[in-house]
């Protein structure tokens, strides 16, 4: 007698809650249909039939559970959300339309008017004006702070602070927030911390382990890791994300089926992937580092990074991500990008094929001057996002854009 889909799951569940990372990276949160199916199945479906008026009835009014539509109940969606969640130890995940869309998720969902954000000045260029020209509007206010100060994040406090936002490494200098103190001043005044986890991911930082309350993600970059779809997720407590969840299924900033299973599949090869990288970024960065056109290169990996003691103890390694700042100005900096040929001359990041872009005038291009010196975004740095070509073939491309300075 053939077996039924409930027991071949159970069959390849029995152990994954004592399972290592790599063996969840690939056998989470899949849920086989009747059919038996391999590989992940994708649903790509926007509503869901009943069995009878009663069963949707009871469906919608929550009194059964099961899909009902796909802006907010589908099954390849929660099977990515699944194994993500597995991945960073989290109770559940939402996944979203965008990175993004998660953080403003977590904002409209959590805060409200009057209460206060305390972020990392350090951070996604987006982010800031997330937070300055839309979440202001709602009356949520925000003080910026230099992350790697404790006393910074401390006196930032105000009576209505809620929230502390941060990134680490953050994007693109590399500045490591030391999370578990934070979290604790956080928690000191009730307020929750939310940690961008983008660069690392759970294959080398697990942000809630270090007492962090949320993680986001724009799953756009290495949890696909080949730059073909967009979307974010949230992780956290069932009770943080239920508030999420009911943000995503009335505001629609839903994840589409396909999309979840790139990420999913993405997810399989994740621990591979950014060991991979982090090998590569650390060769990539020592040599720029002994290069003389070269004024500055920011890696937490390099022993001479300022945080590079407090990186290796919150992550298992430290990304494929850095920057550097090469003599001269913006003009030197641009020769420099239009001098390479292999390089992808583009604003994303965490994807195979290595990535290179000007941040003042790219992804921070929309902060003011004044935010962007003030959070070290100066002219004449470059951002490298380091893939998994040839070491040599990355060298020689480099070599192009040096020359140029």
């Amino acid at each position: 007698m053939a077996k039924s889909g409930f027991e071949r799951e159970e069959r390849i569940q029995f152990d994954l809650p004592e399972a290592e990372f790599s063996t969840l990276a690939v056998r989470s949160g899949q849920n086989r249909t009747m059919e038996g199916e391999h590989s992940d199945a994708i649903f790509p479906t926007s509503s869901f039939v009943y069995s009878s008026a009663r069963e949707a009835a009871a469906r919608f009014g929550g009194e059964e559970e099961g899909n009902i539509y796909s802006r907010f109940t589908n099954p390849t969606v929660a099977a990515f959300e699944r194994r993500l969640a597995a991945l960073e130890g989290a109770e559940r995940g939402v996944a979203t339309s965008s990175g993004m869309s998660a953080i403003l998720s977590v904002g409209l969902s959590l805060l409200q008017q009057g209460d206060h954000i305390v972020c990392s000045r350090s951070v996604f260029g987006s982010v800031i004006s997330l937070f300055d020209k839309y979440l202001s509007r709602a009356g949520i206010t925000t003080t910026y702070v230099d992350p790697k100060s404790l006393d910074a994040w401390r006196e930032a406090i105000q009576p209505n602070t809620k929230l502390f936002f941060l990134e680490s490494p953050s994007n693109p200098l590399a500045e490591i927030c030391d999370i578990q103190a934070i979290a604790d001043i956080a928690h000191g005044v009730d307020a929750l911390l939310v940690v961008d986890n983008c660069f690392l991911t759970p294959a080398l930082q697990q942000p809630l382990k270090l007492g962090a309350d949320i993680i986001v993600h724009s799953a756009t970059k290495y949890l696909d890791g080949q730059g073909r779809c967009i979307g974010g997720v949230v992780l956290g407590s069932h009770q943080l994300m239920e508030a999420i969840y009911g943000f995503i299924r009335t505001g629609g900033a839903c994840m589409s089926p396909f999309n979840a299973w790139v990420f999913q599949k993405g997810l399989e090869t994740l621990k591979l992937r950014m060991d991979a990288h982090s090998r590569a970024a650390l060769d990539i960065a020592r040599w720029l580092q002994a290069r003389p056109e070269v004024e500055n290169v920011f890696y937490s990996g390099l022993e001479g990074h300022p945080q590079h003691l407090l990186a290796k103890k919150q992550q298992k390694a430290f990304g494929g991500v850095l920057s550097f700042e090469v003599k001269g100005d913006k003009e030197a900096a641009w020769r420099f990008i239009d001098s390479t040929r292999m390089m992808s001359i583009t604003g994303n990041l965490g994807d195979v094929k290595s990535t290179i872009t000007h941040p003042a005038t790219t992804t921070h291009g929309r902060m003011t001057p004044e935010a962007r010196a003030e959070a070290g975004v100066n002219d004449n740095l470059i951002r490298l996002s380091v893939g998994l070509e040839d070491l040599d073939d990355i060298r020689r491309d480099l070599e192009l854009g040096l020359a140029a300075v």
